[in-house]
């Protein structure tokens, strides 16, 4: 199977994934803790959040939560979709092959990667690597979170891969600590760890 196609996020699929109220994924309240919590946990940590890129930012969900916890970084939405490139002026491109001329801060990818085919995802996850010198926050369904019934298939695209967990941490490792809660910290990044501060240990 090939990976999802740009064609497929058009109006129709942001109109139902994002504006209607009935069937929307998006839950405020939600990204609210989730904005906190990414940056609580980095400001601790003392990682300096100057540049953001966020690939694959759909609507532009991080963008208020960056200017209120990071009001003096700069935010760079990337996203594959044409029709919200235009209407949001997004840069245009994919996960998979993006490039910048220096490595961000702060890189989030939020639902984006289960679109990928495993080929196509093994490429994403060490671009990603590519992209961060400091943190990365990576939200992503696996297999296994079908199979423990904590996904409601009825809000969910259908046309979602299902990798094993596992799939995703092997691409991420040579590149980040794994720091739990859906971030990742680049092992070029100088900002020391205890041991129990990242999952591994090493």
């Amino acid at each position: 199977m090939q990976s999802a196609s740009a064609d497929i996020f058009d109006a129709a699929y942001y109109e139902r994934f994002y504006f209607d109220k009935k069937t929307s994924v998006v839950d405020p309240a939600h990204m609210d803790r989730l904005g906190a919590f990414v940056a609580a946990y980095l400001q601790y940590l003392r990682v300096p959040v100057r540049r953001v890129l966020d690939v694959g930012c759909g609507i532009g969900l991080w963008q208020g939560l960056i200017a209120r916890h990071f009001p003096d970084a700069s935010y760079h939405g990337v996203e594959l979709s044409a029709y919200l490139c235009e209407r949001f002026g997004w840069q245009q491109a994919s996960v998979v092959d993006y490039a910048a001329d220096e490595p961000f801060d702060l890189v989030i990818c939020q639902g984006v990667l289960p679109y990928l085919s495993p080929p196509d995802l093994r490429r994403a996850l060490a671009n990603l690597g590519r992209l961060s010198r400091g943190a990365l926050y990576v939200e992503a369904v696996a297999r296994e979170d079908y199979e423990r019934d904590v996904i409601d298939e009825e809000l969910t695209d259908a046309r979602l891969f299902r990798h094993r967990a596992e799939l995703y941490r092997r691409g991420l490792r040579p590149h980040f600590h794994e720091l739990g809660g859906g971030l990742w910290l680049s092992r070029s990044a100088e900002v020391p760890l205890f041991k129990l501060e990242h999952l591994g240990g090493r």
